[in-house]
Parts: structure tokens; C-alpha cells; sequence
């Protein structure tokens, strides 16, 4: 059974563009991790402030191995670096019941 997490970031909506530009420029080396199934950047065209980061995983252990490996943390460096977009984030963990 597959897994989705969701990484909700709260991010100011003047900063937005840069929020953009960070994914954009990322390391981008999740899509070849054992088990990574989809990942999809949402960002609101209504009022709210909080951004997706969707991502759906073969296992919970396929994403457990993701977040402890050196491409994860490379791709979180310019976080490290030059601060967070975000004011906060929060990860939801669902598990996929059904998919058309």
C-alpha cells in the first residue's frame, strides 16, 4: 500500500516567488529514491498562505530511508543555508486506500 506525505508550509504570499524558485533549484534527486512513487508542488490561487509539498511513497520505509539519506539533506541545504520561506510546516501521512 502506498503512503503520501504532505509537507503544509505556511509561507507569506510575498514570498511566494521565492519559495518557487527554491524547489526549482533543488537537488531534484528524490525522483530516482527506491520507492518514490509521485511528487506534485501546490501552490494556493485563493487566499490561504499554506503551500503543498506532495509526495507518495511505495512504503513508509521507502520515505523513512528518503529522509535519512545524504540526497535528502543535500536537497535541503539552501534551508540550512539561507533560512526558511516558511513561518511554519507541518507533515500529514496518509495512507492510499484507493487511486484511479
Amino acid at each position: 500500500m502506498s503512503v503520501v506525505k504532505i509537507n503544509a508550509i505556511t509561507v507569506p504570499r510575498e514570498r511566494f516567488e521565492e519559495f518557487e524558485r527554491r524547489f526549482a533549484s533543488r537537488a531534484g534527486k528524490v525522483s530516482g529514491a527506491e520507492g518514490f512513487e509521485a511528487f506534485e508542488l501546490l501552490r494556493p490561487n485563493a487566499e490561504r498562505e499554506v503551500c503543498l509539498v506532495i509526495t507518495r511513497w511505495r512504503s513508509e520505509e521507502d520515505f523513512k530511508t528518503w529522509v535519512a539519506s545524504p540526497d535528502f539533506a543535500a536537497g535541503h541545504a539552501q534551508h540550512r543555508q539561507d533560512g526558511p520561506v516558511g513561518t511554519q510546516s507541518e507533515i500529514w501521512s496518509f495512507d492510499v486506500l484507493e487511486r484511479e
